[in-house]
């Protein structure tokens, strides 16, 4: 893994911007790319969920993982707003990153956990509305090795966070592949948006890539593009991936190995 595409990787607002100007479908965000202004805190989250008719977003730390200090934020004016999240806030003001998610629902808690947060870096994205599987909210995690989308695994939750570890459970790939085709998105075009999404990262072996398939399954966007998005026990490769049998770590090594043969066949 080169450390330019490390740096990118693990800042969401550099990340959102590569993406978006190689023409990755992303959801809309005010802080996309180097360029943009800094969010400083609350009043800046609260003016940015004003324009374009942005009610509903997500909150992110620039340099998080897992979901560590996100907030999943709908604001529909003054005093009426709630915020999904699992960051807890102790009486004394401190935060902790919580395995239970949980809602707040005052402007002024949620201000004081975006006006902690700021100073480490704030990314905002526009709130997607998901699929869903079984009356669960739901989105997919594509391993990307050596540009080749290897694995996948569906994430439903109850709650915005999809994350496996805060609650969330594997669904149904199969089910997800039968909706998109029937939605008429073939399968090969969402498992090569993945696949694009890690091309903007030329020098990194292994992505995993955050797919959010929009309400009906008829279309997707990339959330994210983890670097370490590798973490999927008990899931063997997709079939005509080349990994099948293959963990997400025997397949990396499989590919390592096949590149080294490949550059001792043209010494």
């Amino acid at each position: 893994m080169a450390a330019d595409d490390l740096a990118v990787l693990f800042d969401k607002r550099l990340s959102h911007g590569l993406l978006d100007a190689a023409d990755v479908p992303v959801p809309y965000s005010p802080t996309s790319g180097p360029q943009a202004p800094p969010v400083r805190g609350w009043d800046d989250v609260r003016a940015a969920l004003g324009t374009g008719g942005m009610h509903r977003a997500f909150i992110k730390l620039a340099h998080g993982s897992s979901a560590s200090g996100v907030l999943a934020v709908e604001y529909a004016g003054p005093g009426r707003i709630r915020a999904t999240t699992s960051v807890e806030r102790a009486e004394d003001g401190s935060l902790f990153n919580s395995l239970r998610v949980r809602r707040y629902d005052t402007e002024r808690d949620i201000a004081a956990i975006l006006d902690t947060l700021a100073p480490d870096g704030l990314h905002i994205e526009r709130w997607l509305p998901k699929a869903s599987q079984d009356k669960r909210a739901a989105d997919l995690r594509v391993v990307v090795i050596g540009g080749r989308a290897t694995h996948a695994v569906v994430r439903t939750s109850r709650s915005p966070m999809t994350n496996l570890h805060l609650g969330g459970v594997r669904g149904d790939l199969a089910a997800a592949r039968a909706a998109a085709e029937a939605a008429g998105v073939a399968w090969s075009t969402v498992l090569g948006t993945a696949e694009r999404a890690a091309a903007c990262f030329p020098d990194t072996l292994c992505v995993g890539v955050d797919l959010l398939p929009g309400t009906g399954w008829r279309q997707f966007a990339v959330g994210e593009v983890n670097a370490f998005g590798d973490l999927l026990p008990r899931l063997t490769g997709l079939p005509g991936s080349g990994a099948e049998g293959q963990d997400t770590y025997a397949a990396q090594i499989a590919a390592v190995v096949r590149a080294h043969g490949e550059d001792h066949q043209d010494v």
